[in-house]
């Protein structure tokens, strides 16, 4: 058996996955390597970014067996081909979700303490008392109710105000949640949240859903935050909410086109911060990545149920994060 990593590991952690599975060739291919090496892989943990995988001709040696990926999101791997083949595929949501929840609340709070003006009088050396506003009971709606959407309930629960969420499966509801509505419901949340949080997967069904149109539904005043892919918003009809004071702002970590392109008008509306898709990083991130992989691994050696299996054509897993029974 051939495992292919394509993560930034270390030392340490080539040992732990080897102790798991002590039989197997274990190959660090790094992000130089892994399109050539991945033809030859059985199973494929990691998140290629340099290059753009040969996943029909992946497909078509019919060697791979299994992808764990290091990432939440699954657009890096979830082509036609491989959605068709028998590749079975398990995602990292969940692993990151503490991460995540930080940094969208740091977005959030920054966005409503009005950072940005308050940087950029720093800048000019005035001490200027501007109006801010208050995340304390605020209603708060998050779209997208996986491993990151529910992390994200539980840490903004302490500040007392709604939370609402919408998701493709809308059941175990914790009871700090008020409503978690089927995802068709999506204008409804956006019509009465201050605050909307985006946490779904980059789909076929979620491409472009924040449009012009979504964006007309929102409270006026309310704030934006993107902790999911770029594609979900339709960028340039974003820009015209935000410049005609629709919306009060937007906090975005990932945008359509990576890195943002320096001509983008998002760069110099006021009212937005902008981070490089940076919100699943920790000083542990790589340790717990192993350590989810190094699980799920045990469980495929011994025929256990995989944990975050995906519905390949729906894009996702069915289950909550570390829930292998599907509910």
């Amino acid at each position: 058996m051939r495992i292919v990593l394509c993560y930034p590991v270390e030392p340490k952690h080539l040992a732990e996955i080897a102790a798991t599975a002590p039989d197997a060739d274990l190959i660090d291919a790094g992000q130089e390597r892994i399109a050539a090496e991945i033809l030859e892989a059985d199973i494929y943990c990691g998140h290629a970014k340099v290059h753009p995988l040969p996943w029909d001709e992946v497909v078509r040696q019919g060697r791979l067996r299994w992808i764990q990926s290091s990432a939440a999101g699954l657009d890096h791997c979830l082509t036609p081909s491989v959605v068709a083949s028998p590749i079975v595929v398990t995602s990292a949501s969940g692993v990151l979700a503490d991460q995540v929840a930080e940094h969208a609340l740091a977005l959030i709070t920054g966005l409503l303490r009005s950072l940005p003006v308050f940087f950029r009088a720093q800048q000019r050396k005035e001490f200027i008392r501007r109006p801010t506003r208050d995340l304390h009971r605020a209603t708060i709606g998050i779209v997208g109710f996986g491993g990151n959407g529910r992390r994200l309930a539980e840490v903004l629960r302490v500040f007392k105000g709604r939370i609402l969420a919408t998701d493709v499966f809308p059941d175990d509801k914790p009871e700090y949640v008020e409503a978690l509505w089927p995802a068709e419901r999506l204008h409804d949340l956006l019509a009465v949240s201050d605050i909307v949080i985006l946490a779904a997967p980059l789909t076929d069904a979620t491409r472009g859903m924040i449009d012009a149109a979504a964006l007309a539904c929102m409270k006026p005043g309310a704030i934006l935050v993107n902790m999911a892919r770029g594609p979900l918003v339709i960028e340039p009809a974003l820009v015209e909410a935000l410049t005609s004071g629709r919306l009060a702002g937007a906090g975005l970590d990932v945008t359509a086109v990576e890195p943002l392109p320096p001509e983008s008008p998002l760069w110099d509306l006021p009212n937005v911060l902008i981070t490089p898709h940076v919100g699943g990083q920790s000083a542990t991130r790589i340790d717990d990545m192993t350590q989810f992989f190094c699980e799920n691994l045990r469980r495929w050696l011994t025929n256990r149920p995989l944990l975050n299996l995906v519905d390949k054509r729906l894009g996702f897993p069915r289950s909550r994060f570390g829930d292998p029974s599907g509910r």
